[in-house]
């Protein structure tokens, strides 16, 4: 196989991709397309994982007790959060809307077998925390693809992992990772709804970057 060339268009049109991934919470609840998200998904399968272990599990929920109980998860968890804030603070967290689980058409949960045979434990002896990392990996990769065909995910991290394996009934050696919610977003945006919302700014990355 020829190696393909990545060009300046190419790479134009990437950073565009980048900038327009977004957290959706917002979405119409008309179906996704079942031959594009299982393409999306079969690419998703395709990123890097130590030691080539593939410890991403994706759980789709289609079960309406199922996503009914894990709506009551959500705001179970999200009353909770809402007491570590005061003031104006809290009255702009009780405003936000932080997940699409009653209107996004398509609910997946995604968790990491850290205890899986496959790759034969190479790579993760000494950080067996990368088997976790390769399905973050995966998850974006999933994220970008899906953003490419204008479909748009939100990451649910306001839910009770201790929880998860049981309502959704696998192993329960199994890590939760995030519950992901796909559908078409009512719109697009290239501003992260939190900055648009007024929750916090992003910052310039020699903020993060470090020289020794």
């Amino acid at each position: 196989m020829i190696s393909p060339i990545f060009n300046d268009n190419f790479r134009k049109k990437f950073h565009e991709l980048l900038t327009w991934r977004r957290d959706v919470r917002r979405f119409r609840t008309d179906p996704v397309d079942e031959t594009i998200l299982d393409d999306c998904l079969q690419m998703a399968c395709q990123g890097p994982s130590v030691g080539n272990s593939q410890p991403w599990r994706f759980v789709r929920i289609q079960n309406s007790e199922r996503r009914d109980k894990l709506t009551d998860y959500f705001k179970a968890e999200n009353k909770k959060a809402l007491s570590d804030f005061d003031g104006e603070e809290a009255a702009l967290y009780a405003r936000l809307k932080l997940s699409g689980l009653q209107e996004a058409p398509v609910q997946i949960s995604v968790f990491a077998d850290i205890n899986t045979d496959i790759g034969k434990g190479l790579g993760s002896k000494t950080m067996p925390e990368t088997k976790i990392y390769s399905v973050i990996a995966a998850i974006q990769i999933l994220w970008l693809a899906l953003r490419s065909h204008d479909i748009g995910l939100g990451w649910v991290s306001i839910l009770p992992p201790e929880k998860m394996a049981g309502l959704l009934d696998v192993d329960t050696n199994w890590v939760f990772v995030g519950h992901l919610c796909i559908g078409h977003p009512e719109e697009q945006a290239d501003t992260p709804e939190l900055v648009k919302e007024g929750w916090q700014e992003r910052l310039p990355m020699d903020r993060f970057l470090l020289q020794r």
